[in-house]
């Protein structure tokens, strides 16, 4: 049985649909891949998954579960954690009381010892306020509050828009760690090499429509490239 899944998954912003029957499955320890160019419908889906946006009964399963419709924090002590866009971070806070916010309603593995193990950096500037960080470290402390939940499915929006190629290496060096915990890892990205080095899975989205999907090493660049331009 998969640890996630979504069953013909629609999604509305008001009158406008965003999504269209999207299925999608996620196994334990998997790290999956949604890729998309633009407004294809990639942070719409996770925000759906998360609880976020409403969605109609049937259509989102969490360990057999069916949680459509469930509020997000509710999701949150199931173990389905979302990384934001933006990081969404709490500009009067520290880093560390950012990090430990994010263990309010759940507690488990991750400790302030690891995350710090996994993002020295942060360690360095645990007693900074959270907006005096870089880019990158503003992002691996969001990732470090998602872990404190302690979550069984970590979902990451956009991890690496916006940030210098060494500090995306250094976010996606700290993955296989993350996995190896048995924490199951979906991540956003428009960067395609970036998401075909580290998915076990990959799916295209185009315009809310799901476009391909299928594992790195069975997909062409041919494929990849009509399912992400539609061309």
């Amino acid at each position: 049985m998969a640890l996630f899944e979504t069953r013909e998954l629609t999604a509305f912003y008001g009158d406008f649909q965003a999504l269209f029957g999207i299925t999608t499955t996620i196994d334990a320890g998997e790290v999956v891949a949604i890729i998309g160019a633009n407004g294809a419908g990639k942070s719409t889906f996770l925000k759906a998954c998360a609880g976020l946006l409403r969605s109609r009964p049937g259509s989102i399963f969490f360990d057999g579960a069916d949680i459509s419709g469930e509020r997000a924090y509710d999701n949150v002590t199931r173990g389905l954690v979302l990384v934001p866009e933006g990081r969404k971070l709490f500009p009067s806070l520290s880093v560390e009381e950012n990090l430990m916010v994010g263990g309010h309603r759940r507690r488990g593995r991750w400790t302030l010892k690891r995350i710090y193990e996994l993002f020295p950096i942060l360690a360095e500037r645990r007693h900074q306020p959270a907006t005096t960080l870089s880019g990158g470290q503003q992002q691996m402390c969001a990732i470090g509050r998602g872990l404190m939940a302690d979550p069984r499915l970590l979902l990451c929006d956009e991890i690496s828009l916006g940030l210098a190629p060494i500090v995306i290496r250094d976010i996606y060096a700290a993955l296989p760690a993350i996995k190896a915990e048995g924490t199951a890892i979906g991540i956003v990205e428009q960067d395609i090499v970036q998401a075909l080095a580290v998915a076990d899975r990959v799916y295209c989205f185009q315009e809310g429509h799901m476009k391909l999907t299928g594992r790195p090493s069975e997909l062409t660049r041919e494929a990849i490239h009509s399912a992400y331009f539609g061309t």
